[in-house]
Formats: structure tokens, sequence, C-alpha cells
């Protein structure tokens, strides 16, 4: 059976991201795509060092190993693809989210583009602007990882400030039910 991954990047477990995620995981589990949901906002998540020791080793780990990165690593190699989600932080992901897919990519690439045909998909949740650029983020990673990603009616984002006010952004929900479907659509092609 096929999984996806979704990575919350938002501190607030069960704020507009979690929100966003599971509507989309909903729509994936409707039409039998296994998920799991992995929480990484509020994680302690170390920036890459640039070292470039996961080229040297290429064992598909990183060398820091006192966070959660190496064990989401395997998730993600063993997975059909992830969805990551963040909140806007001044005009962009959240640092939690910058710093795994910072060094999630840097390992797959030195591992022979360990992510190479996976589907992937950002998600994103934005109290009035920044969306673009964060949105932006995420799909540079899954470009340079050779992903294939996966997009929906209009950006996969939703906009609000406080926990559920992006049940009030139509548009942005019908857009993350429509990438669910398009994700399952791909899947199961």
């Amino acid at each position: 059976m096929k999984m996806i991954l979704a990575f919350n990047g938002s501190p607030n477990p069960i704020g507009n991201t979690s929100i966003a995620l599971n509507i989309v995981t909903n729509e994936l589990n409707k039409r039998n795509i296994l998920t799991e949901n992995i929480q990484i906002g509020g994680k302690t998540i170390r920036p890459c060092k640039g070292c470039r020791k996961c080229w040297d080793l290429k064992n598909k780990q990183c060398v820091i190993t006192n966070d959660i990165v190496n064990d989401l690593i395997l998730k993600m190699y063993r997975s059909d693809g992830f969805i990551i989600g963040s909140p806007v932080y001044t005009s962009n992901v959240t640092a939690e989210v910058k710093a795994f897919i910072d060094r999630t990519n840097f390992v797959a690439k030195a591992n022979d583009s360990m992510f190479k045909g996976k589907i992937g998909a950002p998600v994103i949740v934005a109290t009035k602007t920044g969306a673009t650029f964060a949105y932006a983020a995420i799909n540079f990673m899954f470009g340079i990882s050779e992903m294939i990603t996966v997009g929906s009616t209009y950006w996969n984002s939703a906009f609000g400030k406080m926990p559920g006010d992006i049940l009030s952004d139509d548009e942005g929900i019908r857009s993350f039910v429509n990438l669910g479907k398009n994700m399952a659509e791909m899947l199961n092609k």
C-alpha cells in the first residue's frame, strides 16, 4: 500500500497547519493511501553544518545524531512521498522546516538522490502575506531532490491567524481537498 508522510512544521500541533494537513491526508485516506502525520514544529532540529560528511559516508544519515532528523530520513526514504506543511514566519517557513529541508535534502542528494521520483507537496498557512515564499522554499527542496511536485486548483495555501480560522477560507480548503485527490491520482497511476 502507498504511504505519504505529512510533516507539520508549526509549533502548534493542533493549529491551522495541522488542520490543513488533515484535510489533505483525509482525502488520501479516502482513496486507500496510508498517511502518517509527523510533528516537527517545536522540536529541536539542528541546522545543517555544511560539513559534507554525508557525501563521504553515503550511509543515508546525517552526522548530527542528537535530534529526530535521521529517523525521519529513513521514513522518507521508505515512503512514496511527503507533504511538508508550514505556517508563514517572516515571509518564509519556520526555522524547524528550514533546518529539516536543508538536512534531509543534503543527505538525500549525497546518497544517489534517494528521494528521486517520490511525490511531494507543500502546504502553507499564512496570516496575510508571504505564502508564496514559503511555498517556493519547500518546492525548491522537492525540485533539487528530483521529486514530482503535485499541485492543486490554486497554490496549496490558506489564510488564517487563530487556530481554525482557515476553515473560513473556502478557496484554500478546496485547494487542500483537491491536492489530496491529485496526490492519490498520481500515486495510483
